[in-house]
């Protein structure tokens, strides 16, 4: 009887251990793989480096399904008129608008995560702190006058 308990306690388990790898979907692989990318090709200052980086940005919501295209369209034109001092680039492949090299805010297409809805984000260094809890994250599946005026306020306190 010894012999059976001390055979099954050293039998080897059969579940198998999951990989880091497989801890990630193919589209989070991927926007690490670009975050990456971005990291090492990591542009100069100058307005040369910030055309490029606009352009950049403008490709990747140019590549998007026509529904996030349109809102990441309007979203990038809101933000530059709110906030024209935030440099413009890509963030994990996503359009992003960074101040003094840190992202502030980020627009996230549903099709990339294959969400519901599309989202505009907020990093800690927008310091949008109010109180002891607040909203860092918006989703977005339409734009009204009412969301293009909330979308300005919030960025124009965040670059402030």
């Amino acid at each position: 009887m010894a012999n059976a308990v001390k055979s099954a306690r050293s039998a080897p388990a059969t579940t198998p251990k999951k990989r880091a790898a497989d801890a990630f979907s193919a589209a989070e692989r991927a926007a690490m793989k670009e975050r990456v990318k971005e990291m090492t090709t990591a542009r100069g200052k100058g307005r040369d480096a910030e055309v490029e980086a606009e352009a950049e940005v403008l490709a990747k919501i140019a590549e998007m399904p026509p529904h996030d295209r349109a809102l990441g369209e309007r979203i990038h034109s809101l933000v530059r008129a709110a906030a024209p001092a935030l440099t413009p680039r890509t963030y994990y492949g996503m359009p992003a608008y960074a101040k003094d090299g840190k992202v502030i805010c980020f627009f996230k297409p549903a099709d990339k995560f294959k969400a519901r809805y599309a989202t505009f984000e907020f990093n800690d260094a927008a310091r949008l702190d109010d109180g002891r809890m607040w909203p860092i994250g918006y989703a977005v599946t339409e734009l009204t006058a009412a969301e293009e005026k909330r979308i300005t306020e919030l960025v124009t306190r965040a670059a402030g």
